[in-house]
């Protein structure tokens, strides 16, 4: 079986530190690289949590660095979720490694141009490095082949009452991403909300006993607090979805429908405005998650954690 080639733009943070633990323990990815934004954290702080999570987990992948914040608009991080360090939690060893010299588009340019294959991108934070690699080369859009993307939302937002963090964080980011042309997978909140992680779930994780999964169950006890305090007893696992989805589509209901972004409301920035009915007569440039098998989530998981056995925690 011939592996889909990816690269992973995140901002670690919890869910982005347990996606990249599944995407490098799939069989069914090669993973190129990892590119880095600010969002959930400053981008020193995300850098660090990244290198950080990928020393622990033994797992040797070029990192490059890429954009401080949105392209118009000022850095909003989410510490009141992922805490000051963006990864508050666990305590792991500070990280040996470091990221490439180059500018993370510049990277990304160089593993596109340089892959025999068509590459998914994976998007797990605000679009911004993805959108200024469309800008600065357009040629690489036709060597994209899809792009599987946490953020955004149908129906209803966590940011705002229409918006999703990440499509909020940089609208002009997400406009530019969805209107390129390449496919997109929305992997917004609308099914993400029901990727939801049980008490019961993170035992299991804590007793397959490798340090990645310890890890994992570590990561969920203090992303759990933040969801518990607002009354949510069961949490969603956002970004993992994203990954998910290009491991196996088929635990993921999706439907191409038409998305573009909203870059002027006073209430409304950044929304991914879903025409669920075909009122706009646009064309569908989108295939909107809507559901998940939330028991193949939490065994898909299960399994690739299960990649690390031989490591101890």
């Amino acid at each position: 079986m011939e592996k889909i080639p990816v690269i992973i733009d995140c901002d670690p943070g919890h869910d982005d530190a347990i996606a990249l633990t599944m995407a490098l323990a799939s069989e069914k990815l090669e993973v190129l690289g990892v590119t880095l934004v600010g969002g959930n954290q400053t981008l020193e702080k995300i850098s660090k949590n990244c290198l950080t999570v990928l020393d622990y987990i033994g797992k040797e992948v070029p990192v490059a660095v890429g954009a401080e914040g949105p392209i118009r608009r000022e850095l909003t991080v989410a510490a009141n979720v992922h805490g000051e360090s963006g990864l508050d939690g666990p305590v792991l060893p500070p990280p040996h490694s470091k990221p490439v010299s180059i500018h993370a588009v510049e990277f990304m340019r160089r593993l596109i141009e340089g892959c025999d294959r068509p590459v998914t991108l994976i998007p797990l934070g605000p679009l911004t490095n993805i959108a200024t690699l469309f800008l600065a080369h357009p040629e690489l859009k036709a060597k994209i082949s899809r792009i599987s993307l946490m953020g955004g939302a149908a129906i209803s937002g966590n940011r705002t009452p229409t918006t999703e963090f990440n499509t909020w964080q940089d609208p002009e980011a997400t406009h530019l991403v969805f209107s390129s042309g390449i496919p997109v997978t929305m992997c917004g909140i609308d099914i993400t909300h029901k990727a939801l992680i049980r008490d019961s779930d993170i035992a299991d994780f804590r007793a397959i006993g490798n340090r990645a999964a310890v890890m994992v169950a570590d990561l969920l006890d203090f992303f759990s607090s933040y969801y518990k305090s607002i009354g949510v007893n069961e949490t969603p696992l956002h970004d993992p979805v994203a990954v998910a989805w290009v491991i196996d589509p088929s635990i993921c209901r999706t439907e191409h429908l038409n998305v573009s972004v909203d870059l002027d409301g006073e209430h409304t920035v950044g929304c991914t405005v879903t025409d669920f009915c075909g009122v706009t007569g646009k064309e569908p440039n989108c295939d909107v998650g809507l559901d998940i098998d939330r028991e193949a989530f939490v065994d898909l998981i299960k399994k690739l954690l299960h990649h690390y056995d031989g490591r101890v925690a």
